[in-house]
């Protein structure tokens, strides 16, 4: 979908006017605020409900803005930023004096980053600045991957939505902390950890936590309103089918290798074999089962690797302990 000039120039205005914009990028819609502007980055999050303490990503319209922002760009951080930028791949550093700690709730690091897609890019070169941008949606539920899903979750509290269709990523960027040592991975994503230790010739850690707070670590995070089950793929039909009878509306988001299979169950989505395409579409298929009433969703998690690290980890955050009862 093309946008106009006229709307990037509008929505640079109400950026600079303090004002939300909701804006497309290839991993997910994000809600865009100045960064710079502490009480716009405040309605972020009083917008999103989301906690003052869970950091935000600046978005930067090139790698060569990116001593701007941070204190000291590490050589690490500099190959992978021109390895992947622009791209779903964000680099935490040290944070530079331009950078507010209401975007980094508190930190003295920030996450930062250079999207891939046209109508962002047009808007941070017309902006002129950088942008922080946390996905258009209620902290912890799913994230929108159309301008129609930020619309119908967030509706009056984004001043100004840009409609760039649907994004082709589907999840979230990689997270890379570069102020240590050794690079680590805090959040898998539309970068893969084989692609990153294929540019630096080394093991990537992925640590289960972390003493540097970024954004999606919470236990309970990419949620649907249905409660998610996650059992091994052999065992997801019968899970269903046991719940359904139980009297659930059971959504199923069934393997591949299942496909053929009936299933009795009040909605079914079978997942693409493709890793790509199942990203792309997994925030969609969540929603999806929502609309369609189910009270239970029940899936299985892909391999754990290329993308399929990405899908799993946001299944098994959809499935853990709910913010809220």
């Amino acid at each position: 979908m093309s946008v106009v000039t006229s709307d990037i120039e509008k929505a640079a205005e109400v950026l600079r006017a303090g004002g939300l914009v909701a804006l497309p990028t290839e991993t997910v819609y994000g809600l865009g605020a100045d960064a710079e502007d502490p009480a716009a980055v405040g309605r972020i999050f009083q917008v999103k409900g989301r906690p003052p303490t869970h950091p935000l990503i600046i978005h930067i319209g090139g790698a060569d803005q990116l001593d701007e922002w941070v204190e000291e760009v590490p050589a690490t951080a500099r190959l992978l930023a021109g390895r992947f930028w622009p791209g779903p791949l964000t680099l935490v550093l040290r944070r530079g004096r331009r950078v507010p700690l209401e975007a980094t709730g508190g930190l003295e690091t920030v996450a930062v980053r250079v999207p891939d897609h046209p109508v962002a890019l047009a808007l941070l070169a017309a902006f002129g600045g950088g942008i922080t941008a946390p996905s258009a949606n209620r902290f912890g539920s799913v994230s929108p991957t159309t301008a129609d899903h930020v619309r119908a979750e967030l509706g009056e509290g984004v001043d100004f939505v840009l409609d760039g269709g649907p994004c082709g990523v589907g999840v979230e960027s990689t997270i890379v902390d570069v102020t240590g040592e050794a690079p680590s991975i805090l959040r898998p994503g539309g970068v893969t950890r084989e692609e990153i230790e294929a540019v630096l010739g080394r093991p990537v850690a992925l640590p289960s936590t972390s003493h540097v707070r970024v954004p999606g670590q919470h236990p309970s995070h990419y949620a649907p309103r249905a409660r998610v089950v996650l059992v091994e793929p052999e065992k997801v039909i019968a899970e269903a089918e046991h719940a359904q009878a139980l009297g659930q509306q059971v959504g199923v988001l069934l393997p591949p290798a299942f496909a053929d299979a009936p299933v009795k169950a009040h909605a079914v989505v079978t997942v693409p074999a493709s890793t790509t395409a199942y990203a792309r579409g997994l925030y969609g298929y969540l929603r999806e089962l929502d609309r369609q009433g189910c009270d239970l969703i029940v899936a299985s998690l892909p391999a754990e690797e290329g993308l399929g690290l990405a899908i799993a980890n946001r299944l098994r955050r959809a499935a853990g302990p709910r913010l809220s009862p």
